[in-house]
């Protein structure tokens, strides 16, 4: 690969990764779905436990949406994205905050999860999407019971 074109493939991974972010954010599971390959391999581990899953785009979305469906706003924030380019695939590193926010009665709205991402991508069909995608939880503070709490 030439240097124009790892530099014009490191720009369309960039943009798949906060296409998925932001896609998130405003709640837009097309966008979400459109950033997913056939099968992505999805570790949270880090939050909940349990084993990482391999899932189709739309049980992602399904997930995330019925996950975030009591909150009101959603905000990820990533940066020091790293892209690292072979061919057709890709891996990216990146560290990332996000905010969960809801009003409830006690005025504790909100949520702060702090940590990195692994991301991993192939290209298919001349766009990128992700085949990997694990969030490594440093810390997460602020009103824990934030979908439930009054």
């Amino acid at each position: 690969m030439t240097d124009l074109a790892t530099l014009v493939a490191k720009d369309q991974i960039a943009d798949c990764i906060h296409g998925l972010f932001v896609g998130t954010d405003t709640r837009d599971w097309a966008r979400v779905r459109r950033c997913l390959a056939d099968r992505v391999h999805l570790d949270q581990t880090s939050l909940r436990g349990g084993t990482p899953r391999d899932l189709t785009p739309a049980e992602v979305s399904a997930g995330w949406e019925a996950g975030l469906k009591n909150l009101e706003h959603v905000h990820h924030q990533i940066g020091n994205l790293e892209i690292r380019v072979e061919g057709d695939t890709a891996t990216a590193f990146c560290y990332g905050v996000a905010f969960h926010y809801r009003r409830t009665a006690s005025g504790a709205n909100v949520r702060r999860f702090v940590g990195s991402y692994d991301i991993q991508l192939k290209r298919a069909d001349s766009r990128w999407a992700i085949t990997f995608f694990r969030f490594n939880a440093k810390f997460v503070d602020g009103n824990l019971d934030l979908d439930t709490a009054p």
